[in-house]
């Protein structure tokens, strides 16, 4: 599971006396905390827990990189810098990513699969697409390939 690797890699973190890293993960394991506790709470909760860390460690990965670009466009080379240190410790735990290819292949499949033939159909491709590869897939870019496809 990805919340043993993360408890091993802080561990390791700590232990090689990496603070930069050490407080990455702290991080990661204080947001997915977090996550956990609004999930007893949600009526539609998540029951993978792999599922869950992924979505968490996107989400994170997603936020440092609009801060990275708000912090080029402001010249704070310094902050931007932090938050890509985060960005490469926060994907060494996610698993590997599907290349352009593979994802234009399993978008390919999908539509045929469910019959899509316009962008009215992008819903039904999204879903399924989610449901079976959230984990190797950026689904904003994913969402991009989807409408592409569907305009044909």
């Amino acid at each position: 599971m990805i919340r043993d690797d993360i408890k091993a890699a802080l561990v390791t973190a700590m232990k090689s006396g990496d603070k930069q890293r050490t407080a990455a993960i702290r991080l990661i394991q204080s947001t997915i905390k977090n996550r956990d506790i609004e999930q007893r709470t949600a009526t539609n909760a998540v029951t993978d827990d792999d599922a869950l860390v992924v979505e968490v460690l996107q989400k994170m990965i997603k936020q440092r990189r609009e801060s990275i670009t708000l912090y080029e466009q402001g010249d704070r080379q310094e902050l931007a810098d932090a938050e890509k240190a985060e960005v490469a410790v926060i994907e060494t735990f996610l698993p590997q990513q599907m290349s352009e290819d593979e994802t234009k292949a399993a978008i390919d499949a999908i539509a045929t699969e469910v019959g899509a033939s316009s962008v009215k159909d992008m819903g039904r491709v999204m879903a399924v697409l989610k449901e079976r590869h959230a984990a190797q897939l950026d689904m904003s870019k994913a969402s991009g390939l989807v409408k592409a496809r569907l305009s044909q």
